[in-house]
């Protein structure tokens, strides 16, 4: 029903037809999905997303569109992502993950788990502006001008914040004994 309009056009609607408001969110939450995963893990970013779509709900009627939507959104999914990454919690990866049909399968899940999780301790050791450009390029494969609009920074600033975070976290991964 809704599909066919622009987030302009939806944003108004979205402020009264809770309809609205879930075709807007449904358009952006795969990148907001991969953005959550990128910087608090796969497995904490369905919780990062309840609080986004709770913040963005409570907050659309004070959205004054001084920006793009997917802008305002992003900012807010990597907000949350940093209060959740405050947070004290476990780090278990849950068995269930593994696939138990084989012993090769297991062996390479739980490779290719070790693998993301050492990604992911890479991205939580870079600052927090490289990991923030680092992730809306990889994850989002968000343009750099776009970048530097989510962002609030001058373009010159996202090709260094990227190349930077590129090169520790290449050197990250060597030190702890993976090959590009």
């Amino acid at each position: 029903m809704y599909e066919h309009l622009s987030d302009q056009q939806l944003l108004p609607l979205a402020r009264r037809d809770h309809r609205a408001y879930e075709a807007l969110m449904r358009r952006h939450l795969p990148r907001m999905h991969a953005v959550a995963c990128g910087i608090v893990g796969e497995s904490n970013a369905e919780d990062v997303l309840q609080e986004v779509l709770w913040s963005t709900y409570r907050n659309l009627k004070n959205f004054r569109g001084d920006a793009e939507f997917s802008t305002w959104v992003y900012r807010i999914t990597m907000n949350a992502c940093y209060q959740a990454l405050r947070k004290p919690q476990a780090d278990i990866t849950p068995l269930d993950d593994l696939d138990p049909a084989s012993p090769q399968n297991v062996a390479a899940n739980a490779e290719h788990q070790q693998v993301r999780d050492l990604i992911q301790e890479g991205l939580q050791s870079l600052p927090a502006e490289q990991r923030e450009a680092f992730s809306l390029r990889e994850f989002l494969d968000m343009e750099y001008q776009q970048i530097a609009d989510v962002l609030g920074v001058q373009l010159g600033t996202v090709k260094s914040r990227i190349n930077r975070a590129k090169q520790a976290l290449k050197q990250f991964l060597l030190q702890r004994g993976v090959k590009p």
